[in-house]
C-alpha cells in the first residue's frame, strides 16, 4: 500500500506542477535570455516534433501507450521497486497527453539556443527523462536481490 501511495503522490505532484507551470506560459509569460528563452511553443509531434503528421491521432496513440505502461507496471509488480520513478514517468506522460486534448499540442516553453538550437521542452519532459535515467541506473547498477524461498 505504501508503494502505491508513493507512486500516486509523485504522479499527482508531477502532473500538478507541470500543468501550473504551463498555465503561466499559456497566459502570456515569456523571458528571453542569452542561452535560454522561456517562451510558449505548441509541439504537435513528440520529441523534436517527430510524428506531427499523425495529427489528432497522436493523442489517442499516446493515451493508449500510457494505459499499456500502467498495465505493465501493475501486472509485473514493478511498483515495488520503481514507485517513485514510475510516478514521475506516468505523471509527466499524463501532463503531456492532457495538453494534447486541451491545447491540441504539448505546451513547451524552455528553448535552449546557446551554441546550437535544441528542442523546446517542459517540466513533464524533464520528469520523464529523469524517470528513465533513474530506472536504468537501478536496473544496471543496483541489481535486484532474488527473494529467498522458505523451505
Amino acid at each position: 500500500m505504501r508503494v502505491f501511495a508513493v507512486f500516486f503522490l509523485v504522479l499527482l505532484g508531477t502532473f500538478i506542477i507541470d500543468q501550473n507551470i504551463k498555465s503561466i506560459f499559456v497566459e502570456g509569460y515569456y523571458r528571453e535570455g542569452e542561452c535560454i528563452d522561456l517562451v510558449l511553443h505548441y509541439n504537435k509531434g513528440v520529441a523534436f516534433s517527430m510524428f506531427a503528421f499523425l495529427g489528432p491521432y497522436l493523442k489517442w496513440i499516446q493515451t493508449l501507450l500510457v494505459v499499456v505502461i500502467l498495465f505493465v507496471i501493475f501486472k509485473e509488480g514493478y511498483l515495488k521497486r520503481y514507485a517513485f520513478p514510475a510516478g514521475l514517468l506516468v505523471g509527466g506522460a499524463l501532463g503531456n497527453v492532457y495538453d494534447r486534448f486541451v491545447h491540441e499540442g504539448v505546451v513547451d516553453y524552455v528553448a535552449w539556443h546557446c551554441g546550437f538550437d535544441f528542442a523546446v521542452f517542459n517540466f513533464a519532459d524533464v520528469a520523464i527523462d529523469l524517470a528513465v535515467v533513474w530506472i536504468l541506473i537501478l536496473v544496471y547498477f543496483f541489481k535486484e536481490e532474488p527473494e529467498e524461498r522458505s523451505a
